[in-house]
């Protein structure tokens, strides 16, 4: 497993880093086929979901190996990187960091086993009893018996649980899986291996979503249907919630190891998924069109131009403008490569702010008078300067609308948001958010509307981070974030201490 020596730049800018994603999963089961590839494919589908490092997993029956680094996909992998993954069944993963940091360490697959067989293990989602699991962890081992990757100073919840899932010589993976998920709180959706079986596994609320689907000579799980098309899979069905899924050479099989209680996070809608993934049966590109319209509905002004913030606020930007009358078009250049490079901005780029991201079409914003549509304010600080940019590009009114409501509890299960006291609603009234990013109106989309687009129930969806009500219930010693297990690992083990020869 190669080592990066590139400084990862992913949040560039001061005061510019907004929601950041879930990370992707992806594991493929079938014989005959080049399953690494296939998995390079679809973890480059689910990049938006993470693009701090990547890694696959892959196996021929006999022997299991591992290769991940910090950087996207494409940076990571290679053909003859490819070449070396040889089997019939393959997981991968691209990250953003939840729990422990963005280091080499920390990057999945995570690797685990022992005499008897090995177990690699990626992760999507958050635990939110990631210090309960390392007491359990030592508790068995010692705190000198540290299993797995942990030893070599990974310091994320994810190694955690393939220590756990590797700890039992005696019983097979699918048993022991089964005596350890029950244990796990807060959001996951799995996918693991050993040297023969693929497994999947997603937590009881299935905050994070994670499909199956069927290839002509084997089956593929992905967090995102979009992560099925791109290697020519047909969607079979979600996994379900609190459901353990076998796959191997007798084919599919289920085991239930908890109730479903359905709570999926409505931000997948809103921001995190691709708008051409399905969940739940609903397009996401249909919701967010649907949330723009219930915008205009909810918030009407007289404009000349609804122009989205690329390129999260389009599909809303574009329900704002069918809804409303008013043409849409766009106002604003993307960069897309922007937090995806291993070089630092210089200072002189840094005092230009957003303009690294985003530059003004000043012959199409000049005297009009914009609606300017986003999924979401956190900080504020993107919005102030792109609102002041659009002014001196000769705007002549600003009027920000937003296609989810104000921001104001962070999420423990799977998105970096800022801290509580970071989020710009948390401490003000929308009439002063408002004024603090200079606009000359500002309108949220109601908790309401935001739920009818999606076409589900609000009873089957996490609000958490609108609402503060977490349908798992954070513990109560405080023992949460992303640095818990940094926090309390001896010094000897630290990343800065132990490297992998």
């Amino acid at each position: 497993m190669p080592r990066g020596d590139g400084l990862l730049s992913h949040d560039l800018l001061p005061g510019e880093k907004g929601p950041q994603d879930a990370c992707g999963v992806f594991g493929v089961w079938a014989p005959g086929e080049e399953v690494a590839k296939l998995t390079y494919y679809g973890l480059y589908a689910l990049q938006h979901r993470g693009q701090e490092s990547a890694g696959i997993a892959s196996s021929d029956g006999q022997r299991l190996l591992v290769y991940k680094d910090m950087g996207l996909v494409s940076q990571v992998f290679n053909e003859r990187s490819l070449a070396s993954l040889r089997g019939h069944l393959a997981i991968g993963h691209c990250r953003y960091s939840t729990t422990g940091g963005s280091t080499w360490e920390n990057a999945q697959p995570t690797l685990g086993g022992h005499d008897d067989g090995t177990v690699a293990l990626a992760h999507n989602g958050n635990l939110i009893n990631s210090a309960e699991l390392r007491d359990l962890v030592e508790e068995v081992h010692g705190e000198s018996g540290h299993r797995g990757e942990i030893r070599y100073g990974n310091t994320t919840d994810t190694a955690l649980v393939t220590a756990l899932l590797a700890d039992n010589p005696d019983r097979t993976l699918e048993a022991q899986a089964l005596e350890v998920l029950p244990k796990l709180r807060g959001a996951f959706c799995f996918v693991f291996m050993d040297e023969t079986t693929l497994y999947a596994a997603r937590d009881p609320h299935g905050i994070r979503p994670l499909v199956i689907g069927r290839l002509e000579r084997g089956w593929v799980v992905a967090s995102e249907s979009a992560g099925l098309d791109i290697v020519g899979a047909s969607f079979v069905r979600e996994v379900e919630p609190g459901e353990l899924v076998i796959i191997d050479e007798d084919g599919l099989r289920s085991r239930r190891f908890a109730e479903p209680e359905p709570k999926g996070c409505v931000f997948e809608y809103v921001y995190l998924a691709r708008p051409d993934t399905s969940i739940s049966g609903r397009v996401v590109h249909e919701a967010r069109v649907e949330m723009g319209r219930a915008l205009a509905r909810e918030h009407p002004v007289e404009a000349d131009l609804v122009m989205p913030t690329p390129e999260s606020g389009t599909p809303a930007a574009i329900g704002y403008a069918q809804e409303s009358g008013i043409p849409f078009g766009h106002g604003l250049v993307k960069n897309s490569y922007v937090g995806r490079t291993f070089i630092a901005p210089s200072q002189t780029i840094r005092q230009l702010g957003i303009r690294l991201k985003l530059n003004p079409l000043r012959e199409v914003i000049k005297g009009k008078r914009l609606v300017v549509v986003d999924d979401s304010i956190v900080r504020g600080n993107t919005q102030r300067a792109l609102v002041r940019m659009l002014r001196e590009a000769g705007a002549a009114e600003v009027h920000v609308r937003i296609s989810s409501p104000p921001v104001r509890w962070p999420c423990f299960y799977g998105i970096d948001f800022a801290t509580r006291a970071e989020l710009i609603a948390n401490g003000l009234e929308i009439d002063a958010v408002c004024r603090s990013i200079g606009a000359d109106s500002l309108g949220y989309i109601s908790q309401e509307g935001m739920v009818a687009a999606t076409g589900q129930s609000e009873s089957r969806l996490c609000t958490a981070c609108f609402t503060g009500k977490y349908p798992v219930a954070l513990p109560e010693d405080g023992r949460l974030g992303k640095s818990v297990l940094e926090l309390q690992l001896p010094v000897d083990l630290t990343a800065e201490a132990v490297r992998r020869p």
